[in-house]
C-alpha cells in the first residue's frame, strides 16, 4: 500500500513538473485540483483544454491570491470557481491564468498590484481596502457585522454600494465581490482554560493585527492586547508570549494552528472578510458584453461562496477537534455580556465612527443596513 501512495506521488509529481516546465502552471494547477495529475493522459488532456481555452480567449485576466488551491476545503475562497465562472460568463472571451498561495504576494502587495495594473485582479481582506476607502475599516467594529448575515446584509446593500464603492472605484478598484469566511473567534492556546466571558479574558496577552480597532476592543473585553506580526504569531503562541488570538476557525486550520491550541470560542464580534477586487481601468476597458460577463460570473461565485461557508467550517472544526480543541458556542445572555463590554453601541467607539463614516448619521445608516436582512441567506455558527 505504501509503495501504490508513493507511487501515485510521484507520478503526480512528474506531471504536475512536466505541466509547469511546457509553461501550463495554470493547466498544471486545475489538473492538480481536480485529482487527475497522477494519470498523465487525464493531465495532458487538462492541459490541452487549458490551451485551446486561452488561445481562444481575447482577454487573460490574472488573478492573484494569498491561498493555496486547496484551501477552499475549510477556508472558502473560491479562486477555481471565479476562474470557471468568469471564462464560461464571458463565452470564452476570458482566459483566467490563477496566481494562487501567495505567489504575487499577499495583502497589500496584491492591493498595490491591482491599483497599478501589474494584474488584473486579486483577493485580499476588506481592510486592505482601508487605506483606499476609510469606511471599509467599519467592518472591524465590534458586532456592526461580526456575524455572517449582519456582514452579508451590510455589503449587498444600498448603502455600501452608495457610500464605499465610489470611493473604492476612485482610487482605481472595481469590487468583483464579497467572500464571507466566518467571524474571528478567541482561541487560547494548549494550557488554557476556554474563554466563555470578558471576565475571562483577564490578565490574557491576546495576539493582535495592526489594527487599532481591535487592540482597543480587546482592552475593552479585558485582554492585554499584544500586537504581533502573522508570519511570528505559531512561535509566539507556542512559546507563551500571547495566551491567545482571533482568526476564524478555517484560516486558524489552513495556517497550521491545530496543534498548539487548546479552546475556541464562537463570540461573533468581527468578521474574517475578504474581497475580489479588480484593476478599473482594465475592468472599463473591456467590451460591455464582456464586463456584464465578469460581474455575472462574481455573482455566481458568490452565491457558492455562501453555501460553501458550513461545510468549510465544519471541515476545519472536525480537523482541529482530532487534534483536541473544544468549541465552545455562548447563549445569548453571554453573548450580551461581550456586546456589553466592547459593542459599537459604546461612547468609546464615537471616534471611530465620525472619523471613518464621516458623521454619526452615516454610521446609523450602516448599522441599518446590517440590520435588514438582505436577498441573500448565510448560515451562522
Amino acid at each position: 500500500m505504501d509503495n501504490e501512495k508513493q507511487n501515485l506521488a510521484s507520478a503526480e509529481r512528474r506531471n504536475f513538473l512536466k505541466l509547469s516546465a511546457g509553461g501550463a502552471f495554470t493547466a498544471a494547477l486545475v489538473a492538480g485540483a481536480g485529482g487527475v495529475l497522477w494519470s498523465s493522459e487525464a493531465a495532458a488532456q487538462t492541459a490541452k483544454e487549458e490551451k485551446d481555452r486561452e488561445k481562444a480567449a481575447d482577454h487573460i485576466m490574472t488573478v492573484a491570491t494569498a491561498y493555496v488551491l486547496g484551501a477552499s476545503r475549510s477556508y472558502p475562497i473560491m479562486q477555481l470557481d471565479l476562474k470557471e465562472n468568469i471564462q464560461n460568463a464571458t463565452n470564452g472571451k476570458v482566459y483566467v491564468k490563477l496566481a494562487p498561495g501567495g505567489q504575487l504576494g499577499a495583502g497589500g502587495s496584491l492591493v498595490q498590484k491591482v491599483q497599478g495594473g501589474t494584474i488584473q485582479a486579486a483577493q485580499h481582506s476588506l481592510s486592505n481596502f482601508a487605506p483606499f476607502a476609510s469606511t471599509v475599516d467599519l467592518i472591524n467594529m465590534p458586532y456592526l457585522c461580526g456575524s455572517n448575515q449582519r456582514f452579508t446584509n451590510l455589503v449587498h446593500s444600498d448603502t455600501w454600494k452608495n457610500e464605499v464603492h465610489p470611493k473604492v472605484e476612485a482610487a482605481g478598484f472595481k469590487a468583483l465581490f464579497y467572500v464571507v469566511i466566518d467571524p474571528r473567534v478567541v482561541a487560547v492556546r494548549q494550557g488554557g482554560d476556554a474563554i466563555l466571558t470578558p471576565s475571562d479574558m483577564s490578565g490574557v496577552k491576546f495576539r493582535v493585527p495592526g489594527s487599532k480597532m481591535l487592540q482597543q476592543y480587546y482592552r475593552m473585553v479585558g485582554a492585554n492586547p499584544t500586537p504581533v506580526a502573522w508570519g511570528e504569531t505559531p512561535s509566539a503562541i507556542k512559546q507563551g508570549v500571547a495566551d491567545a488570538l482571533d482568526p476564524s476557525v478555517g484560516a486558524l486550520f489552513v495556517f497550521g494552528f491545530k496543534d498548539i491550541l487548546s479552546n475556541v470560542t464562537f463570540t461573533q464580534a468581527v468578521p474574517d472578510s475578504q474581497v475580489y477586487s479588480c484593476n478599473l481601468e482594465w475592468f472599463n476597458s473591456m467590451p460591455a458584453d464582456v464586463q456584464d460577463g465578469i460581474m455575472w460570473a462574481a455573482e455566481m461565485t458568490s452565491h457558492q461562496n455562501l453555501s460553501k461557508v458550513p461545510s468549510a467550517r465544519a471541515y476545519a472544526m472536525a480537523e482541529l477537534n482530532k487534534a483536541g480543541v473544544q468549541f465552545h458556542s455562548l447563549s445569548d445572555d453571554q453573548l450580551a455580556e461581550w456586546k456589553d463590554a466592547g459593542g459599537y453601541q459604546r461612547s468609546e467607539w464615537d471616534p471611530f465612527k465620525t472619523e471613518l463614516a464621516g458623521s454619526m448619521e452615516a454610521f446609523d445608516k450602516l448599522v441599518e443596513a446590517a440590520d435588514t436582512q438582505g436577498k441573500y441567506y448565510v448560515h451562522d455558527a
